[in-house]
Formats: C-alpha cells, structure tokens, sequence
C-alpha cells in the first residue's frame, strides 16, 4: 500500500516538474495542479474551525454586515489576483518559474473567500455569497493559467 503513496506523489512531483520545463500544455496542467494544491492547503482547515464555530451557536449575520464580508473578499481577492499578474511578470524572477509562483500566490484570492465563508457557516446567505465570490476567484485564475505559459526557448 505505501507503494500507491508513492506513485502519487512522484505522479505530482512530475507534473510539477512539468510545470518548469515541459511543454506549454504540460505546463499549464503544472500550474493548475500548483493552484488546487496551494488552495487546499490554505482553505481546508477553515472547514472543521468552521465547524467548531458552528457549535457555539453564534447568531446569523445583518444583511449590512453580509455585504460588507462580500465587498472584502471581493478586494482583498482582486488585490492578490493583481499581485500574481505582477508575479507573472516580474523580471527579477526566472522564466520557468513565474507562471508557477504565479499560480501558488494565486491560490490565495479564492482561499480568503473561502476561509471567510467557513466563519460564516451560521448564516447561510453570507456563506452561499462568500463560497460563490471563492468560485468566481478561483475560475478567473484557472483561466489566468495559459497566459503565463513560459514562452519557448530559442
């Protein structure tokens, strides 16, 4: 049974890798395993906090108060998009490198959405708004993935 570990994790390790020096298409299925992975880790321990939240029955939250969580998710998720675009094109890092740190610092737009609507479980409506601006943010970086394609070397 390790043996199957194992073979995953070298399966992630390739397509990392791939992520770095292999073709475009490679390259993007790299960056894109980078964003899942990179959103997993920061936003799924917000689910059981989430949970144990849930269990001190705190009360649903004022309309306002939804809103104004939605408004923040919206700019501290547009601010971060803003900052892996400029790490997409920042000089200072390698080629082959950008559009992964791209990717990983990306991971960070959705994952606050996300953490913020696991504080909310008890009001459904500012978990329904914060988990859907979380999907929005994730979609606009999956789909920022290909334009930070490395170009090919000469």
């Amino acid at each position: 049974m390790p043996e199957a570990g194992a073979g995953a994790w070298q399966t992630v390790t390739a397509q990392l890798t791939a992520a770095l020096r292999g073709t475009p298409a490679e390259q993007v299925r790299g960056m894109r395993l980078a964003l899942r992975l990179a959103f997993a880790v920061l936003a799924l321990p917000g689910l059981p906090l989430g949970l144990l939240y849930l269990l001190t029955r705190p009360a649903p939250l004022p309309l306002q108060t939804t809103l104004l969580l939605g408004g923040l998710a919206l700019l501290l998720g547009w601010g971060t998009l803003w900052l892996a675009r400029r790490a997409a094109a920042n000089p200072d890092i390698p080629r082959e490198q950008r559009g992964l740190t791209a990717a990983i610092q990306g991971a960070s737009a959705p994952a606050a959405a996300f953490l913020m609507g696991c504080a909310c479980l008890s009001s459904w409506p500012a978990l329904v708004l914060l988990w859907g601006i979380a999907a929005l943010l994730y979609g606009v970086m999956w789909r920022q993935i290909p334009n930070w394609v490395a170009a090919p070397r000469p």
